[in-house]
C-alpha cells in the first residue's frame, strides 16, 4: 500500500476567456490522439499514465470542452444538441489509444453530473478547476465489500471510511467523484479534492490483461473529511434516470474508436504484406466497415435522440419526462451494438493478420488487450433485458417504438 502523492500534469492553463471553436477543438484532438497511437506502446505497462497526453488535451481546451458555454466551454456533454460532436471527439481520442479515451470519457461524465446536480455554486467552483487550472475530474464508482461509507459528523463535516476499487487515474485525477453508502443506506455523491488530502492506493491491485496505462488502482479514503460542500446533489441521485444509463453512449464511442483504431492497424499489415488482392481478406475488410459503419449509425441516432429529447443532456432533474425509459432503452441497445461490433471487429482482425499480427510490439496485440478489458462494463445482461423489456411494454409498432 502507497500514500497517494497526487502528481500535478504541468500544463499552460488556457486563460478563463478564451472562446473555444469547435472546429479548432476537433483539429487538435486529431494531433492529440495520432501522438496518443505513437506513444501508446511506451506506457503499455502498470504503473505508466498517460501525462504527456492530458498535457496536450489541458493545453488545447479539452478539459474545458464539456463545460455549458457560459462557463468557456463547448456545451459537450451537458448541451443535448452538442451530442453528436462529444461522440465524434471521444471516438476521435479513443482512436489513439483507449486508456487515454477512458480516462477523458470520466472527466466529460463528472462534469455532466456537476452541472446537472451541482448547485450554482458548485458548478462555478468545478468550472474554474477545470477550465483555468487544468484539474482532471473522474468517477470512481466501483467498490468491493470494503466500499466506501459516508459519515455526517458533529460540525457539518463529512468523513469517508472504506475504499474504491477501479480508481482510474489514481494519482493525476484531481477530482473525483467517490460516491459512497450514508447511515441510512442512500448513496451520496462527493467529490474528493485529492491534491488537498491523504489517502492509500494499492498498485498491486491493478494487474489487467489490457487498459494497463490507465492507473485504475484499488484507493483508500479512511479518514478523509469533506465540506458540505463536496457533496454533489441529494442523496440517490446517481442512479436517477435517464442520466444513469443515457451516459453509456459515452463509453460506447471510446469503444468503437478502438475498434476503429484496429480496422486501420489490420489494413496497414495487410497492405504490408501484398494481401489487398486476396478475396477472403477483402470480405474481412469489407465486413469490418458495414461493422463500424453500423457503429456510427448507432451512435448518430442516440445523439439525435438525445438532442430531441430536451434543451440539456437527458433533460432537468427538475422535470419528469414522458419518453425517459424510450431514451434508457435506446441507450441500452447502443451499448449492447456497439459491444457486438467491437467483438466482431476483433475477431475479424485475427483472422486477417493471423498469429504474426497478433505478436508485440504490432499495435493489433496491444489494442485487442485494450478493448477486450474496456468492453466488460457492468450488468451488460441487465442492459439487454432493458431493452425487452421496454419493448414488450410497447403497443405501438416497431416503427414507432423510437420515435420521440
Amino acid at each position: 500500500m502507497d500514500t497517494v502523492k497526487q502528481v500535478v500534469v504541468e500544463t499552460q492553463a488556457l486563460p478563463a476567456q478564451l472562446n473555444l471553436s469547435t472546429q479548432t477543438v476537433f483539429a487538435r484532438a486529431a494531433e492529440i490522439s495520432d501522438f496518443a497511437a505513437r506513444n501508446a506502446a511506451k506506457i503499455d505497462r502498470n504503473g505508466a499514465f498517460p501525462v504527456e497526453e492530458f498535457q496536450q488535451i489541458a493545453a488545447a481546451g479539452l478539459l474545458a470542452a464539456p463545460l455549458d458555454r457560459k462557463l468557456g466551454g463547448l456545451g459537450l456533454g451537458i448541451e443535448a444538441s452538442a451530442t453528436r460532436d462529444l461522440l465524434k471527439l471521444l471516438r476521435c481520442v479513443g482512436r489513439g489509444n483507449l486508456a487515454v479515451g477512458r480516462i477523458y470519457e470520466g472527466h466529460v461524465n463528472a462534469l455532466q453530473l456537476i452541472q446537472t446536480l451541482g448547485t450554482p455554486a458548485q458548478i462555478h467552483a468545478y468550472a474554474a478547476d477545470a477550465r483555468d487550472r487544468s484539474k482532471i475530474f473522474g468517477v470512481w464508482n466501483a467498490e468491493a465489500a470494503d466500499g466506501v461509507k459516508v459519515i455526517p459528523l458533529a460540525d457539518g463535516r463529512y468523513r469517508l471510511e472504506g475504499s474504491k476499487t477501479f480508481a482510474s487515474g489514481s494519482g493525476y485525477v484531481d477530482r473525483p467523484f467517490v460516491n459512497g453508502t450514508l447511515p441510512d443506506g442512500r448513496w451520496q455523491m462527493c467529490i474528493v479534492p485529492m491534491d488537498e488530502v491523504a489517502t492509500v492506493s494499492d498498485p498491486a491491485w491493478w494487474q489487467p490483461l489490457g487498459m494497463r496505462a490507465t492507473a485504475s488502482y484499488k484507493v483508500d479514503f479512511s479518514g478523509v473529511e469533506l465540506d458540505a460542500s463536496a457533496l454533489i446533489g441529494q442523496p440517490d441521485d446517481y442512479y436517477r434516470q435517464p442520466w444513469l444509463t443515457a451516459g453509456v453512449v459515452r463509453f460506447a464511442a471510446v469503444q468503437l474508436g478502438g475498434a476503429e483504431a484496429l480496422f486501420d492497424e489490420t489494413r496497414r499489415f495487410l497492405h504490408s504484406l501484398g494481401r489487398t488482392q486476396d478475396p477472403y481478406q477483402e470480405e474481412r475488410l469489407g465486413k469490418m466497415a458495414i461493422a463500424l459503419e453500423s457503429g456510427q449509425l448507432w451512435l448518430n441516432g442516440a445523439a439525435d435522440l438525445i438532442a430531441n429529447y430536451a434543451p440539456i443532456f437527458a433533460g432537468s432533474p427538475a422535470l419528469t419526462h414522458p419518453d425517459a425509459d424510450k431514451l434508457v432503452a435506446y441507450a441500452n441497445m447502443v451499448r449492447t451494438a456497439i459491444e457486438q461490433i467491437c467483438i466482431d471487429v476483433m475477431q475479424l482482425c485475427e483472422r486477417s493478420v493471423g498469429t504474426r499480427g497478433l505478436l508485440p510490439p504490432h499495435p493489433i496485440e496491444r489494442i485487442i488487450r485494450d478493448l477486450t478489458l474496456y468492453l466488460r462494463q457492468p450488468a451488460f445482461d441487465a442492459a439487454l433485458a432493458n431493452v425487452g423489456q421496454y419493448a414488450f411494454r410497447q403497443l405501438d409498432s416497431v416503427e414507432q417504438l423510437w420515435n420521440l
